[in-house]
């Protein structure tokens, strides 16, 4: 069976930074990978690349930056007044909050998002929302381990259950 639209794929996979070879993220047989392919939830090209594999077939390819998570974007980077990080009793917590800190934060909509600290002042504390592999060239090498059919639930739910069952 092969990799297309609607069938839950299991692979394993080391993610690079193509430029300098460092090792950014790295899944073995105990803990793969596993996802609904064709539903929108990985990065398109990544998708495109593993198309019409089969379980046991080996890949090696490389995305640009601006197909990955694009290109850092100067409008996500953000001054934010520091007294919004405050405690309840009014203080700021230094210890938690430090340059290189990745912070979980929400808009005014309620959409989740994480921001690295990149600056603290007495006023601001400036901080990037970029996705953390914005203007990253990747490189996934890896193996499909497993291709089977979506199960109605999973092809409902728009995601997959994991290699075995529903695992949320």
């Amino acid at each position: 069976m092969n990799v297309s639209a609607n069938r839950v794929v299991t692979l394993t996979y080391r993610l690079t930074n193509h430029v300098t070879g460092e090792t950014i993220e790295e899944t073995n047989e105990t803990n793969p990978l596993v996802f609904l392919y064709g539903v929108g939830s990985m990065i398109p090209d990544f998708e495109a690349n593993l198309s019409g594999l089969n379980a046991g077939s080996a890949f090696d390819f490389s995305i640009a930056a601006a197909q990955a998570y694009g290109e850092p974007m100067e409008e996500e980077i953000v001054m934010i007044p520091k007294n919004v990080f405050h405690d309840e009793s009014g203080k700021f917590d230094e210890a938690f909050f430090q340059v290189g800190t990745l912070v979980p934060m929400s808009d005014g909509q309620g959409h989740q998002m994480r921001g690295r600290i990149l600056e603290i002042t007495e006023e601001v504390v400036k901080m990037d929302f970029n996705h953390p592999l914005a203007g990253t060239d990747l490189r996934f090498e890896g193996n499909i381990l497993e291709v089977r059919e979506a199960t109605a639930e999973e092809l409902d739910h728009g995601h997959a259950h994991g290699p075995h069952g529903h695992q949320h």
